[in-house]
């Protein structure tokens, strides 16, 4: 299943709407004859990738699932069909379908006459890639991560308006990683107007990644004609409004989220109670003065802060990253 877990790593953004999913075939003998992940909507599910990886060793086999195998017909076939057909033997899959009209896999599996095992490494599995699609499926939204970079004060440019290249090389590569596995990155007119950012995920060379999420740009000022968010490498979203609910809901199909600023924009999604998670990568310098990572007006008291949990602390190079997660975050 940790098998299957990673492989479902390489669907993450590519497969949207849709679960990133990934199967690992088990033959006879317990070795590895086949592993797939879902592939972009209207292409395969991670079941039938993995049994076409197997060929004829699906035969009595054992499929490793992520989530329930989805038993309708939507822009593919039903997997249990797949894996009936196929003549595997049994399967073990992670997390329950919440989704109503794909659920029911397992039972239909059974009446096969398949043995099916149900919450193999569940907790694994939805801590991993699968957890933007389940969280959609149970808040109607997707997932929104902020990321802020910043000096050890929390300042995000010197008061001359400098600002690049706070953090270090291994944060910005874990970034491009990051977004190569997103749906949409948002920022505001502001950001766009004073640093014109490309918003792309790229490799170390600079080239882009397969994967490029969208670009979404709220606020009511003009995009202007030149930028590089409209450069048709990746779609713009451009949501005239200042209401974070607004821009979610434009992103409609998305998953995975992540506000990159400024710091207007970072604290309106606080303010909303819309942000999930903050991952904050931490430089290790003092500027005493400068923009500031999060501006949320009306805040005078410690009571009013916006609390999060401890998640994790990682060192990036000299940089550390501090990752907090809502305190109510549930899945």
């Amino acid at each position: 299943m940790r098998m299957a877990i990673d492989e479902s790593a390489a669907a993450q953004g590519v497969s949207s709407p849709n679960p990133p999913v990934g199967a690992v075939i088990l033959g006879r003998d317990g070795t590895v004859v086949g592993r797939g992940h879902t592939q972009p909507p209207g292409g395969p599910h991670a079941e039938v990738m993995a049994l076409r990886a197997a060929g004829a060793a699906a035969e009595g086999a054992t499929a490793v699932v992520t989530l329930e195998p989805c038993d309708h017909t939507g822009r593919t076939g039903p997997c249990t069909a797949a894996l009936i057909d196929a003549g595997v033997a049994a399967v073990y899959f992670a997390v329950a379908d919440p989704n109503p009209t794909a659920a029911g896999g397992a039972a239909t599996l059974r009446a096969a006459g398949l043995n099916v095992e149900a919450g193999v490494e569940r907790c694994a599995a939805e801590s991993g890639p699968l957890r933007p699609w389940l969280f959609r499926q149970r808040r109607g939204r997707p997932l929104v991560t902020v990321k802020l970079a910043s000096t050890i004060d929390g300042r995000i440019a010197a008061p001359d308006r400098t600002s690049r290249w706070i953090t270090g090389e291994q944060s910005r590569r874990r970034v491009h990683a990051q977004r190569a596995r997103l749906d949409a990155i948002v920022v505001g007119t502001g950001t766009v107007l004073a640093d014109d950012p490309a918003l792309t995920a790229r490799a170390d060379d600079g080239a882009l990644l397969p994967h490029q999420p969208s670009r979404a740009v709220m606020g009511r000022r003009a995009i202007p004609v030149g930028a590089r968010v409209a450069d048709g490498i990746a779609p713009l979203h451009h949501i005239r409004s200042h209401d974070p609910a607004a821009v979610l809901d434009a992103l409609d199909e998305a998953l995975w989220v992540l506000v990159e600023g400024g710091p207007s924009i970072i604290g309106a999604f606080l303010a909303a109670g819309l942000v999930d998670e903050i991952d904050a990568y931490l430089a290790p310098m003092v500027l005493g003065g400068g923009a500031a990572s999060v501006e949320i007006p009306g805040i005078t008291t410690l009571t009013d802060a916006h609390r999060f949990s401890l998640a994790a602390v990682d060192t990036l190079g000299d940089d550390v990253l501090v990752r907090l997660t809502r305190t109510d975050d549930a899945v």
